[in-house]
């Protein structure tokens, strides 16, 4: 029997806030046992308490209905709070998927006065259009494009939600990337900018806008709970995608903590499902823990996407390239054909031996049993051999050498660019020699840090700028890129550069010497030089190099599966468009190694100049 007036069931956050504990009063065992027993997946601690995964726990809500003592159930009350707000959102989301026409409750004409006195920025009509989409639900998710302006309707939904009283804080957590964008909007927003702080050491009390970086969210989990309890405040993830793992990963589990601090959450991407529905699931689930997981779940189950993206369209805004007006462009892909050296080594990587290759087939074996040498194989097999340092450029020798028939071929290996240049090398350096001589820049992306720096010397004389994550002088180098017309390339890689930064006002050619398994993050780079602000007519032109009968192919067929998914689950025609890759024949397939040293001659001339 419980004690009169006490709680016959607590329920509460545990401490990590990713999980609920229900603790039955004593006495009632035998009913405990049978509402814990309709959580398959709950931890039962002791006869009278159990933990239950935040998403499990509201998905099955309705189980609360079966316990006997419903009046004397005592909710934590900032897990009470999350459940009211996901109860709303799912109620409203479901409103607009029975009445499709209906008007959104906020009008877009009224957003200038709900946003307050303080601000001054301009809004397009689609940034207001997000913005009444999302003001009104308590919580939201943008997926507009980059390029759309997530960064101000972020901002303008807090300025109308402190407007309102309802928030005094934003807590931002953005990759470093984006860092300069929050803080740039945040000065052309507001006629007296808000005190905008980068997190350093720990989380400031002054601050009206705490950013942090993902990497930072683990070790500081606790000083940003605090500081997201000592006011009312909202919650935004920039580049939400960082935390597709959800609950799994280890930003993923920081964001899921934070999340219900919060009276208000956010999340922006352009790329929400980089890699099919789990991440859309992750996704959600931050916003709408227990609905946003079964929702999406139960869209795409039956494998009818025009029907998933009808229903999941209610819970989210996105604006899209063709609502931007920007001018259309086409992706191309070039296969190029592998020197024979080029090939034997690399058929040898993957298991093909020739009679050569059986004599080191121990060391091949060790070599390409990771996916990530594979695709550097595909590009050259000799960015396997460790060279002078780890990021040590090759030193390709022009004329080459014969290929001595006499050596083993692990022999070869160590001394390939003696004997071949990679068909991608070759192929990239004439797309750049071509845009030069137009006085047309060009982005050139790689995987590989040692990829970048040799072709850093083989484009010496187009002056490259480099950046990678080891920079130390990135910002230089992107202004040099963008100030300097003897600089006419600029070689990275996706993960340093694919995001937060904006070149197209000064770039429109890009070039993918190699690509990975990440739709994401080909998506985020390609928007680097497409986005709003290009000047109508301009023409962007991207193209990709694949290298014939290599893991290449399997990466494209990979990519055009989910870009193809995530096309058809945001109801974008561009996003589906990018899956399907124009062909178009190599420029360099004509040339010859005597071309290539003429050529390499030519630029070599302009560089003692």
């Amino acid at each position: 029997m419980t004690v009169a007036g006490e709680p016959s069931l607590r329920i509460s956050f545990d401490v990590t806030r990713t999980r609920a504990v229900l603790r039955a009063a004593p006495g009632l065992e035998a009913e405990f046992a049978r509402l814990a027993g309709q959580y398959p997946a709950a931890g039962q601690r002791t006869l009278l308490s159990a933990e239950v995964d935040l998403d499990e726990f509201l998905t099955g809500l309705e189980a609360l209905g079966s316990w006997p003592h419903t009046d004397s159930v005592s909710w934590e009350e900032e897990l009470a709070s999350l459940v009211g707000g996901v109860l709303d959102d799912a109620e409203a989301a479901q409103n607009r998927l029975r009445e499709p026409d209906a008007a959104v409750p906020v009008d877009p004409d009224s957003i200038g006065r709900l946003l307050g006195d303080g601000w001054r920025a301009h809004l397009t009509d689609f940034q207001r259009r997000d913005i009444a989409y999302l003001l009104s639900m308590r919580h939201g998710a943008n997926f507009s494009v980059p390029g759309a302006g997530k960064t101000r309707v972020g901002l303008a939904l807090f300025a109308a939600m402190r407007a309102r009283g309802e928030v005094r804080r934003l807590l931002v957590v953005s990759p470093k990337s984006a860092y300069e964008s929050w803080l740039y909007e945040n000065q052309v927003c507001f006629h007296a900018p808000l005190a905008a702080r980068v997190m350093a050491g720990s989380p400031d009390p002054a601050a009206e806008v705490l950013i942090v970086n993902y990497e930072r969210l683990d070790r500081s989990l606790g000083a940003l709970a605090a500081w997201l309890r000592a006011a009312p405040s909202m919650l935004i993830l920039d580049e939400a995608h960082r935390m597709k793992l959800g609950a799994q990963g280890i930003y993923g589990s920081a964001c899921m903590a934070l999340g219900p601090l919060s009276r208000r959450r956010l999340i922006l991407t352009g790329t929400p499902a980089p890699n099919g529905a789990r991440d859309l699931e992750n996704l959600l689930s931050f916003v709408w823990p227990g609905h946003g997981r079964r929702v999406v779940t139960q869209a795409v189950a039956g494998g009818d996407l025009a029907y998933a993206s009808s229903v999941l369209r209610p819970l989210f805004t996105r604006t899209t390239k063709r609502e931007l007006g920007l001018p259309p462009f086409e992706t191309r892909i070039r296969h190029v054909a592998l020197e024979p050296l080029h090939r034997e080594l690399y058929d040898a990587l993957v298991g093909r031996y020739t009679t050569r290759a059986e004599a080191s087939r121990t060391d091949f074996d060790a070599l390409g049993k990771a996916m990530l040498r594979l695709l550097m194989a595909a590009t050259s097999p000799a960015l396997l051999v460790e060279g002078e340092s780890k990021y040590a450029p090759l030193d390709y020798r022009v004329p080459p050498l014969a290929v001595p028939q006499s050596d083993s071929l692990y022999a070869l290996l160590q001394d390939l660019p003696s004997y071949e240049l990679s068909p991608k090398y070759k192929e990239a350096l004439s797309i750049v020699a071509e845009n030069a001589a137009l006085g047309r820049k060009t982005l050139v992306w790689t995987t590989f840090v040692r990829s970048l720096t040799t072709m850093e010397r083989l484009f010496a004389a187009y002056q490259p700028a480099v950046v990678h994550g080891g920079s130390t002088d990135r910002e230089e180098q992107i202004r040099r890129f963008r100030e300097d017309p003897d600089c006419h390339v600029l070689l990275s890689n996706p993960a340093t550069l694919g995001e937060g930064i904006s070149l197209h006002h000064v770039c429109h050619d890009a070039v993918y010497v190699d690509r990975d398994f990440m739709a994401g993050r080909f998506l985020q780079s390609l928007d680097r030089i497409h986005r709003l602000g290009l000047a109508p007519g301009t023409e962007t032109r991207v193209t990709v190099l694949a290298a014939e009968g290599t893991i290449d192919d399997v990466v494209a067929l990979r990519l055009e599966k989910k870009l193809e998914f995530m096309g058809r689950i945001l109801d974008d025609p561009s996003v589906q468009q990018l899956a399907d890759l124009e062909e178009e024949p190599s420029l360099a397939a004509g040339m010859d190694m005597a071309d290539v040293s003429a050529l390499l001659r030519h630029l070599d001339s302009r560089v003692s100049r």
